[in-house]
């Protein structure tokens, strides 16, 4: 392959992430303002690419991130290490009143023609607390990490959150270790503490250590202050509004090696046309296509991720890599939660071609 990335062969981590682990409350297709039970998913953007790598591609990973000392935080550290998945934590004392807290995300998931709901309490969340400092980089690349991600979430919580994704940057580089980056660009989040002009800032602070970034053509745009097109003016399915801003993209930020996005057509809540594409050292990829039957849509683009960085990291080809993030996202969409339930042989099998026979 001559992808650009100088991969390490081995590693005591062969991926980890730098995040704020959250849980989701899910009341299955009743609204919450009818709801009387609800499930509970351990998630997080960064956490939930660590834990599918971990769980069905078998890879050994890490999450770093904030942990309260109250039984919310229990469950989900019960969660992490279920999904086979390393803690390195900063560790936070609740007060028993007011926090810090693990943030906690309300989604239903819709049904036919009506659309998810989601919202969040976010409020007084360890994870916004993380500052530079907190983590001891040397000692954890130490042990050599391949690959090392974080996203704009994280990002977008504080003014040190970016800053610490910066200072893990840096010191991932200096290990040796691939970086990569899911602008996952929120305006609300943006809105609360600095505004798009900020978020501008600081991800470009961010990005200029960057391998590998993740992001549709809104992220890159409205994330790095990239002009192009009306992001809404083409269908979904058609990456060529993706490949306009990639040049641009990577003229402003010439060390990003390969840019990845899934694309998705939503028809209802239930069924979505799914493919995925990505830029590689100056080559595009483009994935199949296929009709989803959507369980639960959350966690699909960190499958994608996932499967696409398993790819890479195992010596697959770029093809391939987009083929099997692409797989893997779409298995996940047919799972309750947001990390995996698939295994790597279902997932490579989908990615060849396979088929919803049943398995005897």
């Amino acid at each position: 392959m001559n992808n650009g990335l100088n991969l390490k062969k081995t590693g005591a981590l062969d991926f980890l992430s730098l995040g704020a682990l959250v849980h989701r409350l899910d009341p299955g297709i009743i609204p919450f303002r009818k709801a009387s039970h609800c499930d509970i998913h351990v998630s997080g953007g960064e956490f939930n690419v660590s834990a599918n790598l971990s769980d069905c591609f078998r890879l050994n990973t890490g999450i770093a991130s904030a942990m309260v000392d109250y039984p919310i935080g229990d469950l989900i550290n019960e969660r992490v290490r279920a999904m086979g998945v390393k803690s390195f934590y900063k560790k936070f004392k609740h007060d028993g009143v007011r926090g810090p807290n693990m943030a906690t995300v309300y989604s239903d998931r819709g049904q036919g023609v009506r659309a998810p709901v989601v919202f969040y309490n976010r409020s007084n969340e360890a994870a916004g607390q993380l500052k530079p400092g907190d983590f001891n980089w040397p000692e954890i690349f130490g042990g050599g990490v391949r690959w090392f991600h974080s996203g704009g979430i994280f990002a977008a919580l504080s003014e040190t959150t970016g800053e610490l994704i910066v200072e893990a940057m840096k010191a991932a580089k200096a290990g040796g270790a691939i970086t990569s980056f899911d602008l996952n660009y929120r305006q609300k989040l943006w809105d609360i503490w600095g505004g798009q002009d900020k978020a501008v800032d600081v991800l470009a602070r961010i990005v200029q250590h960057v391998d590998v970034l993740v992001g549709n053509e809104e992220d890159l745009q409205k994330g790095l202050g990239i002009e192009g097109q009306d992001v809404e003016s083409k269908s979904k399915l058609d990456p060529s509004a993706f490949y306009a801003v990639i040049g641009q993209a990577v003229k402003k930020f010439p060390n990003v090696k390969a840019v990845a996005t899934t694309l998705r057509e939503v028809h209802s809540t239930n069924r979505h046309t799914w493919g995925a594409v990505a830029w590689v050292n100056g080559q595009t990829y483009q994935s199949p296509m296929c009709e989803l039957d959507v369980v639960d849509r959350v966690g699909g683009g960190d499958g994608y991720a996932a499967g696409f960085f398993y790819g890479l990291l195992s010596g697959a080809s770029e093809q391939e890599a987009v083929n099997l993030g692409w797989a893997h996202g779409a298995l996940l969409t047919t799972f309750p939660g947001d990390t995996t339930m698939a295994t790597v042989e279902q997932v490579k099998a989908f990615a060849k071609g396979g088929s919803a026979r049943i398995q005897r």
